[in-house]
């Protein structure tokens, strides 16, 4: 029996875990970062059924401007995955062609953001590692954190978080109303 009084938690992280069918509890519903990551790993599954249904609900969320930011952190989450090439998630070209118009501009507005990283290192001359060490981790936690905090170029190299800070700081180019300097000192407590 539900009590009214004890309603769970709402808001666009709750409804998310909701849709993506992740059980209560087993993701801090206020931890935005940890939905993200979790919500990208169900919608980038390649024989997952609820993909539409999440990605519906991002271009509703869309519909309001105070949510821009945290559907820009899902979809980077969801690029990060999908550009591993890895046989059990959908390809990039599959998630984008399941976009909803406003999801499709932010899905390339972050895909460009990406390829502006990766031109910038090379111009730069400083050499990328291989994402081959990222992708034969064992640990389901760490490989959470690293599949979707790097992405795999067609190359077989790799771009990550820290690629985007350095990147941000010396050219002082952003995803336009998204930061990934702002997101890294928020999650160092100085933001």
């Amino acid at each position: 029996m539900r009590f009214p009084w004890r309603r769970r938690p709402v808001g666009h992280s709750r409804r998310l875990l909701d849709i993506a069918g992740l059980k209560p509890g087993s993701v801090d519903s206020t931890d935005d970062p940890e939905v993200c990551r979790q919500v990208a790993f169900r919608a980038a599954e390649r024989d997952d059924g609820v993909t539409v249904e999440i990605l519906a609900f991002v271009e509703e969320l869309l519909e309001d401007g105070a949510e821009y930011e945290f559907v820009v952190a899902f979809l980077e989450n969801l690029q990060n995955l999908v550009s591993h090439g890895l046989d059990t998630f959908r390809s990039s070209d599959e998630i984008r062609g399941l976009l909803g118009p406003r999801g499709v501009i932010c899905w390339d507005t972050v895909a460009d953001f990406w390829a502006g990283v990766a031109d910038w290192r090379v111009r730069n001359g400083e050499p990328l590692e291989s994402s081959a060490q990222i992708l034969g981790v064992q640990n389901e936690q760490l490989w959470m954190l690293l599949w979707t905090a790097n992405r795999t170029l067609a190359t077989g190299e790799k771009l990550g978080i820290a690629d985007a800070v350095r990147y941000e700081k010396a050219v002082g180019s952003t995803i336009p109303g998204y930061s990934h300097i702002s997101v890294a000192l928020r999650m160092a407590g100085q933001g």
